[in-house]
């Protein structure tokens, strides 16, 4: 089964390219990493019980009010945000201890899903996640599809689809994702076949073009015999389960290497 990682930074079009793939004709299961965040955080879960012994006393607004509190009050993510976003060393600081309660979960949440997936025999599973490369997610992917558009546009659309935020809000929460530059140039040095760019600063019809056509090219010879070899022969799966996450895991040392040198 092959896994595709699609990141993309906030306000980029990535979960419109997630719906396409759900949809006809790819009709791929989604393994959305924004949804699981959510469902380990709620009330009555160890990440929210985590979230709740480390910020609540220093955030009065943490909580919502609910009419049904059996469990707890949920989170106020709106507060939450407002608390980790932003480029200071406390945010900073306090985004770090967010991650390692959320990040941990999410990945055992990401793991189960898999197995399901490969055990109901699909060829491909698309793992919807923002910060692929920063959460290391990315050796596990052969195949890493960058939704990307322009600051202007992803600025633009983030202000309407989130109009209650404040232009520095915004700001900080795209800075909060990492360079969008950075993460172009890493899915391109994946190399032909491993790393494709889809640009959205267009339309509907133009990003539906790109999506076809970088899945014509996904799907080539990856279908078809392939995919039942290695879910019939499950020692071949994993033999070359092991040698995509090699493979990925060598492909990460190389741009790590790549950057330091930049840096010297």
């Amino acid at each position: 089964m092959l896994l595709i990682g699609l990141t993309g930074s906030l306000a980029t079009g990535k979960s419109t390219v997630s719906t396409l793939l759900s949809q006809s004709p790819y009709n791929l299961p989604i393994i959305d990493a924004d949804v699981l965040a959510r469902e380990v955080v709620e009330p009555g879960t160890p990440g929210y019980n985590n979230i709740l012994k480390h910020f609540q006393s220093t955030t009065p607004d943490l909580l919502l009010q609910s009419p049904n509190e059996r469990k707890g009050r949920p989170l106020n993510r709106a507060a939450l945000g407002r608390r980790v976003f932003g480029s200071t060393p406390s945010r900073q600081r306090d985004r770090k201890i967010l991650n390692s309660i959320v990040h941990p979960a999410v990945r055992w949440a990401i793991a189960k899903s898999i197995l399901y997936h490969y055990l109901c025999g699909q060829w491909a599973v698309v793992l919807d996640i923002p910060l692929l490369y920063d959460s290391r997610l990315d050796i596990f992917a052969p195949v890493v599809l960058m939704v990307a558009a322009s600051p202007e546009v992803q600025m633009s659309r983030l202000r309407i689809r989130d109009p209650h935020l404040s232009e520095e809000e915004a700001r900080n929460r795209v800075a909060s994702q990492g360079g969008v530059d950075e993460k172009v140039a890493r899915t391109k040095a994946r190399g032909e076949g491993r790393g494709y760019m889809i640009w959205n600063d267009g339309s509907r019809e133009q990003l539906e073009g790109q999506v076809n056509e970088v899945m014509n090219a996904v799907e080539r010879g990856r279908r078809g015999f392939w995919r039942w070899a290695l879910l019939v022969l499950w020692p071949m799966g994993l033999l070359w389960a092991g040698w995509e996450v090699g493979r990925g895991w060598w492909e990460r040392r190389r741009w790590e290497a790549h950057v330091r040198a930049k840096e010297e």
